[in-house]
């Protein structure tokens, strides 16, 4: 084994600036050809940079170095898998690829920060993992990061998917205002949902309730059953309250009032059909708030949701003293093993998230993902071909999602004719094989977001690992309407700087009485005051900025 294993001893410091705005759009003057998919860019000179690269490397095929090439990876190091030299997935690709890795780490707690830290400092590694859309947007101005766009032409798989998935306007959302895009993501083939409610089904079942509640309204009124029948707890707790209330429920449930929320509030921009708005000025945030401030009203929301840590929410659950809570496909397996090692007597499942006032609605822009950077120095490597080639085959080829997803045919997993793929019984992951005393994240390396961009790209192998309750949750997810993307915005330099002053303000704005509104803090009669503080915050001009850049951007590209 020859991996480099160096763990970084950056000391936590201030963030670099990253109010910077994530907007969507290029201009006519950027890099993408006449169909958006960037083919058009100038041909880029390898001479004495394809080291390693091999002669013909298209779609479908196995990517090996034709001489040993070591490449360097900034590496979120999760607690639930932490990084280890011995593991299969190294071993595959430095036996397998002829790739090795020089390994900078970062736990996962302070990831964020040391990435801007690494990256403002010039000493990013070649390949920057785990990095969502937005995120790389505070780093373009400096040139630390490559542009993406200028090189996916070399990337067959990449391409191929774009253009097999339709893609571009996807990948249009990336785009800043030299028409470029910054950040390999992950793709999905179709979206998949994972976060809704998870509910007693044995008390759901006992009462007679829906697991597939037709509107907000309906599950208002089952909770309020729920409380009739067992008045001494709590029929809804929540979590994921610890950087803003509700945030996982609030941005599952918020396109079914009109508006964005939670997570998915971003830079807080909701396209009407007409114009940017602001979601947290809306009359869709204002349903949204109403309705969780009604259900703490009526006392079937336990107002410590709001508010409370992860794991206290968990335990209320767990025992019993509420009876549903906020939740996604592997969540709920370890409330259920928090539920066995507290001794309840329970059942849980996940609900369908219903429609709402707005319709039955899933959030657009949900096919990519979290993603990975390139330093801007690899464009001088040696092995600058050869590095282009290996990402392409493992994060966008079949062939290496599959094997960072399910490891080695044969030794972590056996396959069908029918295609079936199969966990070894000795190895658990995602819930699968529970007990079993291997793990295929911590002992082997996969399933490791590291290494795979989302679960496999393809329906077919993003989905192998879910179990069936997930697929008929997911089944039965399928049937909302996925909202259309709004239109490209893209903001100049000097845009950005000024409107990444308001942005956190508006926010931190909306975060605070979006708290005090759901707990009754702040009765919803002072919606309108509340509205008049938001434009006292520069809204407006916020709002004015991006307008104008959309136009723009229409007015050069028809």
């Amino acid at each position: 084994m020859t991996q480099h294993m160096r763990r970084s001893v950056l000391l936590a410091g201030a963030m670099l600036a990253a109010g910077a705005l994530v907007l969507s759009g290029c201009d006519s003057g950027g890099g993408s050809g006449a169909d958006g998919d960037d083919t058009a860019a100038s041909e880029f000179d390898f001479t004495g940079k394809d080291v390693g690269a091999m002669k013909d490397f298209g779609v479908g095929d196995t990517f090996q170095a034709t001489e040993p090439v070591e490449f360097g990876l900034f590496y979120r190091d999760h607690p639930n898998y932490p990084l280890k030299d011995d593991w299969l997935l190294l071993s595959e690709l430095e036996k397998n690829q002829n790739v090795t890795f020089d390994i900078t780490s970062a736990p996962l707690s302070e990831w964020d920060q040391r990435k801007s830290l690494v990256i403002g400092a010039g000493d990013a590694p070649d390949i920057v993992s785990v990095t969502y859309p937005g995120q790389e947007v505070p780093f373009v101005a400096g040139g630390a990061i490559l542009a993406a766009s200028d090189y996916v032409q070399y990337m067959p798989n990449f391409m191929d998917k774009v253009k097999k998935w339709h893609l571009e306007p996807d990948l249009d959302q990336l785009r800043q205002e030299d028409g470029k895009y910054y950040l390999f993501p992950g793709f999905r083939e179709l979206p998949r949902a994972e976060y809704s409610y998870a509910v007693r089904t044995d008390i759901w079942n006992e009462l007679g309730l829906s697991l597939e509640p037709a509107t907000f309204d309906e599950f208002a009124e089952d909770l309020q059953k729920v409380h009739e029948a067992y008045p001494d707890v709590y029929p809804l707790t929540d979590r994921w309250s610890a950087n803003g209330p509700l945030e996982a429920t609030l941005s599952f449930a918020a396109p079914n009032f009109g508006t964005l929320a939670g997570w998915g509030f971003t830079q807080g921009l909701w396209w009407n059909g007409d114009e940017f708005e602001y979601a947290g000025a809306s009359d869709g945030y204002h349903d949204l708030v109403e309705y969780y401030a009604g259900l703490v009203k009526d006392g079937v929301l336990d107002p410590e949701a709001v508010t409370q840590d992860d794991d206290q929410a968990i335990q209320k659950f767990a025992s019993g003293e509420a009876l549903a809570i906020g939740a996604n496909d592997q969540e709920i397996v370890r409330y259920r093993s928090t539920i066995e090692e507290l001794g309840t007597d329970a059942e849980i499942g996940l609900i369908r998230v219903p429609a709402g006032p707005a319709g039955d609605n899933f959030a657009s822009g949900q096919r990519l993902v979290s993603g990975f950077m390139l330093s801007s120095k690899v464009a001088e490597s040696e092995n600058f071909k050869a590095l282009l080639q290996f990402i392409d085959w493992l994060y966008y080829s079949d062939e290496g999602l599959e094997f960072a997803k399910w490891g080695v045919e044969g030794e972590t997993y056996s396959k069908d004719s029918s295609g079936t793929r199969t966990l070894n019984s000795d190895i658990t992951a995602m819930g699968l094989n529970p007990g079993a005393p291997k793990n295929l994240q911590a002992d082997y390396g996969f399933s490791n977001g590291v290494f795979m961009l989302v679960h496999g790209s393809t329906v077919d192998l993003d989905r192998s690992m879910l179990r069936p309750e997930v697929q008929d949750f997911v089944k039965s997810m399928e049937t909302k309407k996925i909202l259309e993307l709004p239109p490209p915005a893209p903001l100049n330099e000097v845009e950005r700087e000024q409107v990444s002053l308001y942005q956190s303000a508006l926010k931190d704005h909306v975060w605070t009485n979006t708290a005090q509104f759901i707990l009754g803090q702040r009765p919803l009669s002072d919606w309108d005051a509340y509205v008049t503080e938001l434009k006292g915050m520069n809204m407006d001009t916020y709002l004015d900025t991006v307008n104008e850049a959309q136009k723009r951007y229409a007015e050069a590209n028809g």
